[in-house]
């Protein structure tokens, strides 16, 4: 192990002794029990339950053991998304890690420079800002199977009830912007009672799921080296000025401590990604529209996961049914939820034939080019510990009065210490 993998390990493992983060790197072993030489079983730790997608993994599954029998099961532990990363790694430091592992972007550098994870086989048709964020020495530590941009969902019903104009009609008038949207959605709550704009996930808990909205004003959470804080700069004051004007002033926007979810008509507009389009039913008339434009113009955010072999595997089959898993065939099938970075497969037409519910139209304008042009969610090393700490700090945002300028250099105040490491 060099000097810079072991200031990391040890770094984790200070994280681990606080509750922080629990990752047990630079090991082997049998945590998975059993080996190849015998019946395997093979366990993937995943954070959605929905039917819909335990039946495609399941599937894939499936078809591997058909030409496999020497593993005799292949099973998806769905684990709640609100903690899906501290279990995961208290798991690992528990001796009961999985063989493989779904892992989010904000985790990602932690867990590869931890040493926690196999290298796993490059494919040249994934693009390569798709893959940056797995790779470490120029090799590969997760196939990046999800690279997904966040788009809007849109009720059309309840806008037009609202007596607002389409964002399409909006996009063709180069006015889909965030004014726009907080314009439409105080008119829905005005004039129905209902929400108009929910940013799906954040629920004034997941802050990262906010670059979403100040992206658009050309904010960041920290420099592009890390080191530096965003929070406290003139871009980011502006956009979490103007994002708390629209939810107190101009209650355009879900409010602190109370819930709408779109999917069941209790709100006009949510921020989400194309996964969750599973959720859609018949019960209104819906689109599904790029994010609006900021100040800075047009921009793009992507959510990324990753499918990783964990080192702790005893299993030589588990290395193999990743590769399986996300081959290009099955690739493809996973592109029905989880945009695949593929150059092959990024044209509307391919990806029209497995997202039925979605036109070429939308999958073109919010997927590809968001795929395309897109920036990943914020990511650092010792996320869990900096993630912890901006949650606190904002946690003073989030009422009527708020000092926005004060709160965001308190924000970084409390973060620099772990910025600077």
């Amino acid at each position: 192990m060099n000097s810079h993998r072991q200031q990391r390990t040890t770094k984790l493992a200070a994280l681990a002794a606080t509750g922080l983060l629990a990752l047990t790197a630079c090991g082997s072993g049998g945590d998975s029990g059993g080996s190849d030489d015998g019946p395997v079983s093979l366990r993937m730790t995943v954070w959605s339950g929905a039917p819909e997608h335990l039946k495609l993994l399941n599937g894939i599954a499936d078809a591997y053991r058909k030409s496999h029998p020497e593993v005799k099961s292949i099973k998806f532990d769905v684990l709640p998304v609100e903690n899906y990363t501290e279990t995961l790694t208290t798991q690992m430091a528990g001796g009961k890690a999985p063989d493989l592992a779904w892992i989010f972007e904000n985790s990602s550098l932690d867990f590869v420079s931890s040493g926690a994870l196999k290298e796993v086989k490059d494919d040249p048709d994934v693009l390569p800002a798709a893959k940056k964020i797995w790779q470490q020495d120029g090799k590969l530590y997760a196939y990046p199977f999800s690279t997904s941009p966040f788009g809007v969902f849109v009720n059309l019903d309840m806008l037009k009830k609202a007596g607002g104009p389409s964002p399409a009609e909006l996009i063709k008038q180069g006015k889909w912007n965030w004014d726009e949207v907080t314009r439409a959605g105080a008119a829905v709550h005005a004039r129905t009672g209902k929400t108009g704009m929910v940013i799906r996930d954040f629920d004034y808990k997941a802050w990262d799921n906010l670059a979403t909205y100040w992206d658009g004003w050309g904010a960041e959470a920290w420099s592009a080296d890390g080191k530096t804080c965003g929070f406290d700069k003139p871009e980011m004051v502006e956009a979490m000025t103007s994002l708390h004007k629209a939810i107190f002033d101009d209650e355009a926007m879900l409010a602190p401590g109370t819930a709408a979810d779109f999917f069941a008509g209790e709100a006009a507009m949510t921020v989400t990604q194309m996964s969750r389009a599973s959720l859609l039913t018949d019960k209104f008339k819906w689109d599904f529209v790029p994010l609006p434009e900021g100040p800075k113009g047009k921009y793009a955010v992507i959510g990324q996961a990753g499918i990783a072999v964990l080192a702790k595997s005893a299993h030589a089959a588990a290395a193999d049914f990743q590769a399986f898993m996300t081959n290009k065939e099955n690739s493809a099938k996973l592109g029905a939820y989880f945009p695949q970075a593929r150059t092959s497969q990024l044209n509307a037409a391919t990806l029209a034939k497995s997202n039925a519910k979605l036109s070429e139209e939308q999958l073109s304008s919010v997927v590809i080019d968001g795929i395309k042009n897109g920036k990943v969610k914020p990511v650092h090393i010792g996320q869990a510990e900096i993630y912890s700490a901006v949650r606190s700090g904002l946690d003073a945002l989030w009422k009527p009065q708020a000092d926005v300028q004060k709160v965001l250099t308190g924000v970084c105040s409390s973060i620099k210490p772990q910025l600077e490491q």
